[in-house]
């Protein structure tokens, strides 16, 4: 059997991450969706995560319970040891990763991707003002963000966002055919 692959999937703030991996997951079963573990509340709001305490994920990181962890605008995120049990199955992870630990996915997994979901700044804007969590303030920093640079030497997949989902989930799922070898 074929083992899995690690994907990160990156892609500025309203560009539908979690949309892309949720649709990619229901059309092909080889898919499956990493649920991250953040040190927010579920009242918070954002991604479908699980919510852990400061003191939950020092005991979960400690057992070594996470494959990744990093700090990112005050809290604490981890993807957990699991991935690589569905990776030795041969599934493809899907995971909503911050660019800042793409470097250290890269050398934990062997077969690894980078999945960078983009879209005119007009649609992230949209998107952004549409989901009604953030102020006009906070939006603007997102949108400045936006135009972040991934780090150099990853094998990268970029794919645009803008248009249907249905669209999208075909284009990612012919332009990572290839690699599933």
């Amino acid at each position: 059997m074929t083992r899995g692959r690690f994907i990160a999937v990156v892609g500025p703030s309203g560009v539908g991450k979690d949309s892309v991996m949720a649709a990619l997951a229901a059309r092909d079963a080889r898919f499956a969706v990493v649920r991250r573990m953040i040190t927010r509340p579920d009242e918070a709001g954002g991604e479908d995560h699980t919510s852990v305490t400061e003191a939950e994920f020092d005991r979960i990181e400690n057992a070594g319970g996470f494959a990744l962890s990093w700090r990112a605008h005050g809290l604490r995120y981890g993807i957990p040891s699991t991935v690589k049990d569905d990776i030795a199955q041969g599934r493809d992870v899907l995971v909503n990763l911050s660019r800042s630990v793409l470097g250290a996915a890269q050398a934990r997994f062997d077969r690894f991707a980078v999945l960078s979901l983009t879209a005119p700044v007009e649609v992230l804007a949209q998107r952004l003002a549409g989901r009604g969590r953030e102020t006009a303030d906070q939006i603007a920093d997102r949108l400045r963000r936006a135009a972040s640079p991934l780090p150099k030497g990853l094998p990268v997949i970029h794919v645009d966002n803008a248009g249907p989902l249905d669209q999208t989930v075909d284009e990612i799922l012919t332009r990572l055919q290839p690699q599933r070898a």
